[in-house]
């Protein structure tokens, strides 16, 4: 027999403060405090039916089966669904992106939002938005970002019940832009979770951690005050500084590409000529390019016309996790 089912819609997200490195990676609880964007362009429809008459969770992505670690993922977040309600069933899970899993464009943030989401209700709990931020963080910590809406603040804490995200402004109080340049749409060789295991390995990590406080108080000053030059300067600040700490990692991490140093180069010397725009990259080789809204169909043509970008996706502000069907 089966219980009621329910369908999930989340966002993805892109850091302004980045998140790398947990202090508890069981729980996901984060190094640091971190700041982001919710993407409205860049989503994950998922559903989620408890059947009794399942004998294993059933995880399709993509209308792909998965299995082994992937889906043991999965299942982790379900197990503490199970456990919160009481519930003795398995899973059919099934989740589709809009956009490339796995290259960096934070495709486990607005997956496992949905799954928090949609499974909570499947179940019949009504969890409010600060537990479902809490459980979206067990399967992905920058998951917990997606489950507010707009500008969103991920509070380190310092347990799983003082760890989560919160929104510090709605999608529409600043509109800004995200130009995606994609260099490669491929699957990471090393995900992130294997990479925020590493962190702590890199010489760099510590200092990066120790000055995070003053970076994310100028970027959410700067977010509150519809600052663009002073979120470009911590933005581009934050960004390089985690990517120096990937590359200083035990192994290193280096994800950048030639079509990555080239966007970076091009907006750099974009801004210098007047068009505003700053550069950020997540775990991936692949360049978000932050501009307001009404500088983005330039941005989006330049960008277009780098060597070694291969697709392009603008993205303005998004909203919270949402049922669409439950």
């Amino acid at each position: 027999m089966s219980t009621r089912k329910a369908t999930a819609v989340s966002c993805s997200n892109i850091a302004f403060i980045k998140y790398w490195g947990n202090r508890d990676q069981i729980e996901r609880l984060p190094a640091n405090d971190s700041l982001s964007m919710n993407l409205a362009a860049l989503t994950t429809t998922t559903t989620v039916e408890f059947d009794r008459a399942l004998t294993a969770d059933v995880v399709m992505i993509g209308g792909r089966a998965i299995t082994g670690p992937g889906r043991d993922r999965v299942s982790h977040v379900l197990d503490r669904v199970r456990a919160w309600r009481g519930l003795a069933a398995y899973a059919r899970v099934d989740s589709r992106n809009n956009f490339p899993s796995g290259a960096g464009l934070a495709s486990s943030a607005s997956a496992f939002a949905a799954l928090a989401l949609a499974a909570s209700a499947a179940a019949g709990l009504q969890l409010d938005e600060v537990q479902l931020s809490r459980l979206a963080r067990f399967g992905s910590g920058s998951a917990c970002r997606s489950v507010p809406g707009g500008y969103v603040e991920w509070t380190a804490g310092e347990d799983d019940r003082s760890s989560y995200a919160q929104s510090i402004a709605p999608a529409d109080y600043w509109d800004l832009h995200d130009v995606i340049a994609l260099i490669d749409l491929s699957h990471k060789s090393i995900g992130s979770t294997q990479g925020h295991a590493l962190a702590d390995t890199s010489p760099l990590q510590a200092a990066r951690v120790a000055t995070v406080p003053d970076r994310l108080v100028r970027a959410r000053q700067a977010i509150l005050n519809r600052d663009f030059a002073a979120l470009t300067e911590v933005v581009e600040q934050d960004s390089l500084m985690m990517h120096a700490v990937m590359i200083t990692s035990s192994p290193p991490l280096l994800y950048w590409q030639p079509g990555t140093l080239a966007v970076l180069h091009a907006v750099t010397e974009w801004r210098a000529a007047g068009l505003p725009c700053c550069a950020t990259i997540d775990a991936g080789p692949n360049v978000h390019v932050i501009c307001p809204a009404e500088a983005a169909p330039e941005v989006e043509r330049r960008v277009r016309a780098v060597a070694g970008v291969r697709q392009v996706l603008v993205a303005a502000p998004g909203g919270p996790a949402t049922l669409i069907n439950a």
